[in-house]
């Protein structure tokens, strides 16, 4: 099983950053002024207990996003999804109907995008994913950044299990 196509993506938009960082501040700003300096943080402060579980929880998120990555590997058996650390798939060649490389555009964000016209989108960014149809009816897509190397190896898999 040599593994044909391998990609990793990380949700890397620098504004994005700019914004999870940003609130990651409000917390340091709040642990600051409440607890080291003994002031009020705001016109109706948080019990200090509070604070520290609002931070807790901003940072859990901080570090979700900065560990979260989606993963697809493309080999002639099947192909591998790992958005980590929600969803993990092995999809068999022989269990797909159809598989294109196409545009799906702004399907309302990027991550897990449900309900889509494409079924479930799994994307980090971009537009541009391997739409798949299974026999059984389900359809999913999986963004790629590396769409015409990923259509190669694509078409080169169907080919072979014809």
């Amino acid at each position: 099983m040599n593994i044909e196509f391998k990609e990793k993506q990380q949700f890397t938009q620098w504004w994005l950053w700019v914004i999870i960082l940003g609130t990651g501040t409000i917390p340091i700003i709040g642990i600051y002024k409440q607890i080291i300096l003994g002031e009020k943080f705001g016109d109706n402060p948080m019990p200090d207990i509070a604070l520290f579980i609002f931070a807790f929880c901003v940072f859990a998120l901080i570090a979700l996003f900065w560990f979260m990555q989606l993963k697809t590997e493309i080999d002639q058996d099947e192909i591998r999804i790992h958005f980590f650390p929600f969803v993990k798939k092995r999809i068999f060649w022989r269990d797909i109907k159809r598989a294109e490389i196409l545009d799906y555009g702004f399907v309302g964000g990027w991550g897990i995008r449900l309900g889509t016209r494409y079924g479930t989108v799994y994307n980090t960014s971009g537009r541009t994913g391997l739409a798949i149809e299974l026999k059984n009816g389900r359809k999913f897509c999986v963004g790629t950044q590396k769409g015409s190397e990923m259509k190669v190896i694509v078409e080169k898999c169907i080919k072979m299990t014809k």
